[in-house]
């Protein structure tokens, strides 16, 4: 078995293995459709790319209308905004900060309610002991791609006249039952970003089935503009340009490629660690038709043998780079570590989970080979454990 390289032995990868490498288009594709732009001169404001590219994403999401933003998180910011959120609205601490703070941009309180521990996303079963005159909405996040409970909540939302907006960020493509995840709630936000599976660059989009909500926030994403006279409301400048549009129309005709070899990898991956010690995966549910976006293990010390931390340092000096998804809990922020709701006490399952979840590199750019030396390392990570853990002390 390899020795570890922090107990002498040689890196497993000679240049870092990076947790996500962005999908990009053919680039003579690209150039191409960048030189009509720049000879158009029309760079943004709704141009022909950006209208093209609403329509391609209507259609392989699956949903009734769409719109599209400069990143995912003023995508967020202004569903909560369109949809009139107010007071509390109820949510996971276990997500990235741009979930919580598009509340707290909009002048909401955050309620956090623990998670389940097997799928990693909101107890359903806790959220209607949270709900108050105050409650305004749910908000939910399709953790690493796993879709939650819908049909659950949004019977909750209903029972109590509430919203429910899905942080889908990590979901683009996602079904359940066969149904497309952005069909489900008051409205969906997914995230375009480099690191995500499907990627504009940067970029976003708000999915729902209410033809009044698209039209509001599209007019909030340009400044509130109705027309050349008419302004309906105070928006904020979220739009997309013309050349993350063209990216994503380009990008758009690979995306089941890359989903079908991040399959493949995660199968590798699945079929080597399936059975450590101390070692497991995320669950999903057999109905859900996943875009492989993660793969993330869950490492319990006391069997594995080393912690988290410890298997993340070691990882790195392999050139592996890992990461600690999510960690810390957006709860346990100073900006928010003393709302009554982010008491430890009240999120047991989500602060065990953030301090025992790592990330392993998957991309469609790694081969077999790769995937299989990472498995490799951290085998040998758990058979050597007992020496590394003094080790790690020293790095």
């Amino acid at each position: 078995m390899k020795k570890p390289v922090i107990l002498g032995g040689t890196p497993a990868f000679s240049n870092p293995v990076f947790i996500s490498r962005p999908m990009i288009p053919d680039k003579d594709e690209l150039f191409s459709e960048l030189e009509k732009i720049l000879s158009s001169r029309w760079l943004t404001n709704n141009g022909k790319y950006l209208q093209d590219f609403e329509r391609e994403l209507t259609k392989f999401l699956e949903v009734d209308y769409c719109s599209v933003f400069c990143n995912g998180t003023i995508a967020l910011q202004l569903a909560i905004q369109a949809l009139r959120i107010a007071g509390e609205a109820i949510t996971t601490p276990f997500t990235f900060p741009a979930t919580i703070h598009s509340l707290y941009w909009n002048n909401t309180k955050p309620v956090f309610c623990d998670i389940d521990p097997l799928t990693y996303n909101i107890d359903v079963t806790k959220i209607e002991s949270l709900i108050t005159p105050n409650t305004t909405a749910i908000v939910p996040v399709h953790v690493f791609g796993n879709p939650c409970d819908v049909e659950k909540l949004d019977q909750i939302a209903k029972n109590y006249g509430i919203s429910v907006i899905y942080d889908a960020a990590h979901a683009f493509g996602v079904k359940y039952n066969g149904k497309a995840i952005g069909k489900y709630g008051n409205a969906s936000m997914f995230s375009f970003h480099a690191t995500k599976s499907f990627n504009t660059l940067e970029g976003g989009a708000v999915t729902s089935s209410d033809a009044s909500f698209n039209h509001r926030i599209s007019y909030y994403k340009n400044f509130g503009i109705m027309d050349e006279e008419h302004v309906i409301g105070p928006g904020i400048n979220g739009k997309m340009n013309e050349f993350q549009a063209a990216f994503g129309l380009l990008n758009l005709k690979k995306i089941k490629n890359e989903n079908e070899k991040r399959k493949r990898l995660t199968k590798v991956y699945e079929d080597s660690l399936r059975n450590i010690e101390g070692l497991g995966f995320q669950l999903f549910d057999s109905a859900v038709e996943r875009n492989y976006q993660y793969f993330t293990i869950r490492i319990d010390h006391t069997k594995f043998g080393i912690s988290r931390d410890e298997l993340h340092v070691a990882l790195r000096q392999e050139n592996i780079v890992t990461r600690k998804y999510f960690y810390p809990l957006c709860s346990n922020y100073s900006c928010y570590h003393a709302l009554p709701s982010a008491s430890r006490d009240n999120l047991p399952e989500a602060n065990r989970l953030a301090e025992s979840i790592l990330s392993v590199p998957l991309y469609g750019d790694l081969n077999d080979d790769d995937v299989m030396k990472i498995t490799e390392c951290i085998k040998s990570c758990q058979h050597h454990s007992k020496d590394i853990k003094g080790k790690v002390k020293q790095v």
